[in-house]
């Protein structure tokens, strides 16, 4: 077999396997239907692309995963069976900007001075993961997690900022809520989206039966409004602020983008909270946080009356509080930060939803998981009260803060309450692991590298039982590191000899502070051959472009003043599939 693994065809290495299995079933006495069996759950994930390194592992624990995913697919159909035939309803909840120790460890918490009880109390009754890793930015996490696949591989690395945008998922990516609405599910998201101001990327083209959404991100209703001027967290961008007799060009600063919107798959959207003449403020951005928590909740009354398990996506935008996002005259929490503040309102919201769950009687037969997107936001700190501290780095950096996240999830009678898992997880194994749950592994596409790996076996067996010890990690379209077990390479410019490079045992140094002398040496051979299998496969299968149109097309009652900014847009900048505009990441 060729040494450079995961280079030849997919197919073939799995064929390849599998007929291994067959005939050493064959000399060590099994009948052939056995056998069959042992090599079903390897057959379900025939022709998926994996990257290259899962390749390495599949070789070395091919024989051993078939055998333990015979056991797995026997253990999902009892779960069926006891639920009517059903699989299990799934609520993910996805925290903004909340990073590693900020929720779910109390010890870590009072260290804060935050207080998020009621997730404590959750974590204590499913699996926490302690080496959870997200994408490092808003955007990215999304992407990765609706699609399986690192967000450079989707065009959508970039994080939007400033509307409108023109740009946003392709249709042709295969989401998460595409894939459960083909298993059988009823699909709602509700909250922050993120990923495109087009109508080909609205959720409701991309999985949902119904969403009530922002158009864009939280910067829409902080930094580009007359209060973060007044707050002096903003200059020079509301007309107020803006000298008419120099202040040529119009569409350098545009205004009346369209803020919330929901609707049902297949019809128009409605922009919701905001009337004709009005510009968002951050009364408006309370209120909206208020009016997707009552809409999670009804989506959730709605789905457990329905006759088809459900998907629940709930994405809260705050704790995010570039301004005051709750009530700024008493303090929440002995920490009194503007953000550890609004994240003890997140904590009420959340609540409430496992309340609602409680109260409906779908518990048992309801994984809910709940994590955070990214590292801190380096730009809002000290005041947000969050900083760095078990892990250095922040959001939109390849160092662990930026990238580790808490993360935990709930399956009761399924996954042992107070578990912890050591195992390496990455955002995009969700999407592998709740089509296996959910019975549809067919559907993930084999045309493309899907990252994510089906880590249904950690759920179900427990800590040791991951698939996974390695991830590359990048900031926008640059590889700047890879994990591999303990070990982490920071990787040198282009053209620095790789000797050059830095390593971290990340078990000795979870900071990244000690870059090892020579106690790493070893690892460079490893990880240069990491690095190239990985990009090797980026030849077969290129990066591709993010989706590009016009802003906000499919919004039936489009403000006037909106329409005439699209228009003023359109005719400076011309065809928006011709222009990229708006995706400054600029580090947010």
């Amino acid at each position: 077999m060729d040494t450079v693994i995961g280079i030849k065809s997919l197919a073939e290495v799995e064929t390849m396997r599998i007929d291994a299995l067959l005939t050493r079933a064959h000399l060590s006495g099994l009948t052939i239907a056995a056998a069959a069996a042992l090599t079903a759950s390897a057959a379900l994930s025939q022709n998926i692309q994996h990257d290259t390194e899962h390749y390495v592992l599949l070789h070395q624990y091919g024989d051993q995963w078939a055998a333990e995913d015979a056991e797995i697919d026997d253990r999902l159909a009892q779960l069926r069976e006891a639920n009517g035939g059903e699989p299990p309803n799934i609520v993910y909840i996805l925290i903004d900007d909340m990073g590693f120790g900020e929720f779910g460890m109390p010890e870590l918490n009072r260290i804060r001075g935050g207080r998020t009880p009621n997730l404590d109390e959750f974590a204590r009754e499913g699996m926490a993961f302690t080496r959870f890793y997200a994408e490092n930015i808003c955007t990215s996490t999304r992407v990765a997690m609706m699609t399986g696949r690192y967000a450079v591989r989707t065009g959508m690395e970039l994080t939007k900022v400033t509307p409108p945008e023109g740009v946003g998922l392709q249709p042709e990516e295969v989401t998460i809520a595409e894939l459960l609405s083909d298993a059988g599910y009823a699909t709602h998201h509700i909250g922050k989206w993120h990923m495109g101001d087009i109508a080909a990327a609205y959720p409701t083209n991309q999985g949902f039966d119904y969403a009530s959404f922002p158009m864009h991100n939280q910067v829409s209703y902080s930094f580009l409004t007359r209060d973060a001027e007044l707050d002096q967290r903003t200059t020079s961008f509301m007309p107020e602020s803006v000298d008419p007799d120099y202040g040529l060009d119009r569409t350098f600063r545009l205004y009346d983008w369209v803020t919330q919107v929901e609707g049902e798959s297949g019809g128009p959207l409605m922009e919701w909270g905001i009337e004709t003449g009005e510009r968002p403020t951050i009364e408006l951005y309370q209120e909206v946080n208020q009016r997707f928590q009552e809409q999670a909740l009804d989506s959730l009354r709605e789905l457990a009356a329905g006759d088809r398990p459900f998907f629940l996506n709930y994405w809260p935008q705050i704790p995010v509080a570039i301004l005051r996002s709750t009530d700024d005259s008493r303090c929440l929490t002995p920490n009194c930060g503007r953000w550890a503040d609004a994240m003890a309102l997140v904590d009420q919201y959340i609540g409430e939803v496992l309340e609602e769950i409680d109260r409906l009687g779908i518990a048992d037969n309801t994984i809910v998981m709940v994590m955070g997107d990214n590292g801190p936001m380096k730009q809002d700190q000290p005041a947000s009260g969050y900083s760095e501290w078990l892990f250095r780095g922040t959001k939109g950096q390849a160092l662990e803060g930026g990238h580790r996240v808490g993360a935990f999830i709930r399956w009761p009678g399924v996954i042992d309450p107070g578990s912890i898992s050591g195992d390496m997880v990455f955002v995009s194994d969700l999407y592998t692991t709740f089509a296996r749950i959910a019975g549809n592994m067919d559907g993930i596409p084999r045309d493309r590298v899907v990252d994510g790996i089906d880590q249904t076996a950690l759920l179900l067996n427990g800590d040791t039982h991951g698939r996974r010890d390695y991830v590359h990690l990048y900031e926008v379209d640059t590889l700047v590191a890879t994990v591999k077990q303990n070990m982490k390479i920071h990787w040198p410019p282009p053209g620095t000899n790789p000797a050059m490079a830095r390593i971290y045992n990340l078990y000795w140094d979870p900071r990244e502070e000690h870059p090892l002398v020579s106690q790493g040496v070893w690892a460079g051979t490893s990880f240069v051959r990491m690095l190239m299998q990985h990009l090797r496969l980026k030849d077969r299968f290129p990066d591709w472009d993010p989706a590009r149109g016009m802003p906000y097309e499919g919004v039936a009652n489009l403000r006037p003043e909106t329409v005439e900014m699209v228009a003023m847009w359109q005719q400076v900048y011309g065809d928006a599939r011709d222009v990229i505009l708006g995706v400054e990441s600029a580090g947010n």
